[in-house]
């Protein structure tokens, strides 16, 4: 017998409607589920680009998800609201028992749900968490002497063994077993459009990014088709050897466990990189949840002592992608024209930024949250912290990247540099890592003079590095 007569499913970044964790509890747990969705203004208002890609993402996986659950007998109420006072309010207007969703792990996250918990509660109605967006969370992976992992290796050992002694945490929720429960819609308002809420198309069709629970299947399906060769071309910007399916993780038009089942079960160096790759997130998200300073400071304090020189212009140099260093501004200019970065191309220009330029890493950061369509608190966290060696388990500072080795060894042949620096589409292989040492006779005949069709290397790598050495030496 259900434990409630009717119950509100709250969907955030868990955009789907199969195997997931908090609407199947919520299923099993009451006669009838009413299911909501708030484009929250105390997320949205913040927004300073209104032509946002991430928000036409949510609206469109909103969207297949509400005509998914109409087809399965149920419905989405889809809000334009405060989320910490419209959630209670729609609950006492429903008059349901209790209000369930997937947990979050961010600070703000979690301080507006314990709000709408404790106000739901003054209500006399319960609030139930579930866990979806993480395979392991908070105290589930801890070494044996009970505390957080700070190295990513042992942790991942840890993940693993856990996994192979416990393999129901991969296994997928039965939605659709229950889906009985889910209540019919009433009448309601539809849906809000961009422009009601303040926003502009994007485009994201014509930039070639597949929304909703629909685009999640095929992005995988294609990927489970690349995966074997994963390991050896992830690495290359001009090769189709990535997933592309951080956006859909992010939220959650694809559920964790499906992933992870998917990557265990095959065998081979690929499947087990990128299986990597997926416990690195829950790495990250566990450090968050464990140490939640690192939003505002370094992991290793010390480092917080680093008087960054912060030099304004080339700051605006590496934000719009001039500063002559042709990978560099080839990966900014993807992110700015897509809100998608390879994720090679993010140490790159995360090391660029704060060991060549000596720009503060957390502005870099700051700029990536901006524009990226998969923008996670955690893993961006994470990733500039790694990459400025402020970081747990972080390379160490006096690893610096070479920008030009870097575009040598992965860009080798210059076709994603010239894909989106075409300004340099002529110059001859052997300058396009490198164009400011072309002759200028050469510069001339490739259409590219420097300082006048593409710039000249704002700072000199070489005598950057020895900078940035005795600026972490201080530090």
């Amino acid at each position: 017998m259900p434990a409630y007569d009717s119950a509100l499913h709250w969907f955030r970044r868990d955009l789907r409607d199969d195997d997931n964790a908090s609407l199947y509890h919520a299923l099993k747990s009451a006669q009838r589920v009413h299911c909501v969705f708030v484009f929250d203004r105390e997320i949205l208002d913040k927004l300073g680009d209104r032509a946002d890609r991430r928000v036409e993402f949510i609206r469109e996986s909103v969207a297949e998800l509400q005509a998914s659950l109409r087809a399965r007998g149920g419905d989405l109420l889809v809000l334009h609201d405060t989320a910490r006072t419209a959630i209670p309010a729609l609950a006492r207007r429903l008059a349901v028992d209790a209000v369930f969703a997937n947990g979050d792990y961010e600070p703000g996250a979690l301080e507006r749900d314990a709000a709408v918990g404790k106000t739901l509660e003054a209500n006399g109605r319960r609030m139930h968490l579930a866990k979806d967006q993480v395979v392991f969370e908070k105290d589930e992976v801890l070494t044996q002497a009970g505390k957080p992992y700070t190295v990513f290796t042992p942790y991942k050992n840890a993940w693993l063994a856990k996994i192979q002694a416990e393999p129901f945490y991969l296994e997928a929720y039965p939605v659709a077993s229950h889906a009985r429960a889910l209540a019919p819609g009433a009448a309601q308002a539809p849906m809000p459009s961009l422009e009601e809420m303040g926003f502009e198309g994007t485009g994201i069709a014509q930039l070639g990014i597949p929304t909703g629970m629909s685009g999640a299947r095929a992005t995988l399906a294609d990927f489970a088709r690349r995966i074997e060769r994963y390991a050896e071309a992830r690495d290359f910007p001009d090769v189709k050897g990535v997933s592309y399916l951080s956006v859909h993780n992010r939220f959650g038009t694809v559920s964790i466990r499906e992933l992870a089942r998917m990557a265990a079960k095959r065998k081979g160096v690929g499947p087990a990189t990128w299986l990597s790759e997926l416990i690195w997130r829950d790495f990250y998200f566990q450090i968050l949840w464990h140490y939640p300073g690192v939003v505002d400071s370094a992991f290793r304090t010390a480092y917080d002592d680093i008087e960054w020189p912060d030099d304004a212009a080339l700051f605006a140099a590496w934000c719009e992608a001039r500063t002559g260093f042709p990978l560099v501004d080839a990966a900014m200019r993807q992110l700015n024209r897509t809100g998608y970065m390879h994720n090679r191309l993010r140490m790159v220009t995360a090391s660029f930024l704060a060991k060549d330029l000596l720009v503060d890493w957390r502005r870099g950061e700051r700029y990536f949250a901006q524009k990226l369509n998969d923008f996670d608190l955690a893993a961006n966290n994470g990733g500039w912290q790694w990459a400025a060696s402020t970081g747990c388990d972080a390379q160490p500072y006096f690893r610096i990247f070479n920008p030009t080795s870097q575009s040598v060894k992965f860009d080798p042949r210059g076709a994603f540099i010239r894909r989106y620096v075409p300004e340099l589409a002529r110059v001859p292989d052997a300058f396009i890592h490198e164009p400011a040492k072309m002759a200028a006779s050469d510069q001339e005949a490739a259409g590219c003079v420097i300082g006048r069709d593409y710039p000249a290397p704002v700072v000199d790598h070489a005598v950057q590095r020895l900078k940035a050495l005795a600026l972490y030496k201080r530090g």
